[in-house]
């Protein structure tokens, strides 16, 4: 979980904190509510450069499994709210990765997000990978129940800085990251491509030609 700008300290005091955390505890879970929203890309069947991805990009007023980079220790809470006036922010925001799928590398751009939705505590994510540029990518997903997700932000807010939970009453999304789930701040989050890995294309494609 990437921190592409400053931190920001918001001044709260602890009765403040105590009502954030009391409302979110407190909330009634909205398994069935769902906010969405997303681009339009023209449909082109069979575009080589173009792998439909999906996947849980986070979860909201959950406390993260870890600290993620960049929160100095703390594990982070993004609060519903924040992630609701969020949403759009994601829009045409890129995917990367890192050799070793254990981090964030903002120059290794390989997809484009272009949906996103809250679905109960879940920040669902959809769009696309560049295959042909990064076939590597595809290969590795061969075991995709392993992958997961993280988010990069910018102009988070924080309620308190002190409180060994950062809770996030703000933020922009700049990304997202692939990575191994056990290396993200949440053990939650999925990743998955929407058609047949590589290989499994290319027996179809060997079968389909011999049945001609």
């Amino acid at each position: 979980m990437g921190y592409a700008g400053e931190l920001h300290r918001r001044s709260a005091n602890a009765a403040t904190v105590q009502a954030l955390r009391r409302a979110s505890s407190s909330r009634v879970p909205r398994t069935m509510e769902m906010r969405a929203t997303s681009v339009e890309i023209p449909l082109v069947h069979g575009h080589p450069n173009r792998l439909p991805f999906e996947g849980v990009l986070t979860l909201v007023d959950v406390a993260s499994d870890r600290a993620p980079s960049g929160a100095r220790g703390h594990c982070v809470l993004l609060t519903r709210t924040a992630a609701e006036s969020a949403l759009p922010s994601l829009m045409g925001m890129a995917v990367d990765y890192k050799a070793g799928w254990d981090g964030h590398d903002a120059r290794q751009k390989c997809g484009i997000i272009t949906s996103a939705d809250l679905d109960g505590r879940q920040l669902k994510v959809g769009g696309f990978l560049f295959c042909r540029d990064f076939p590597e990518i595809e290969q590795r997903l061969g075991a995709q129940s392993a992958m997961g997700m993280s988010y990069e932000l910018a102009d988070a807010h924080v309620a308190d800085m002190h409180s060994r939970v950062w809770i996030l009453t703000r933020a922009t999304f700049t990304g997202a990251a692939i990575l191994l789930r056990e290396n993200a701040a949440y053990k939650g989050t999925s990743f998955r491509v929407r058609r047949a890995p590589l290989a499994d294309r290319g027996a179809m494609s060997r079968l389909a030609a011999s049945q001609r």
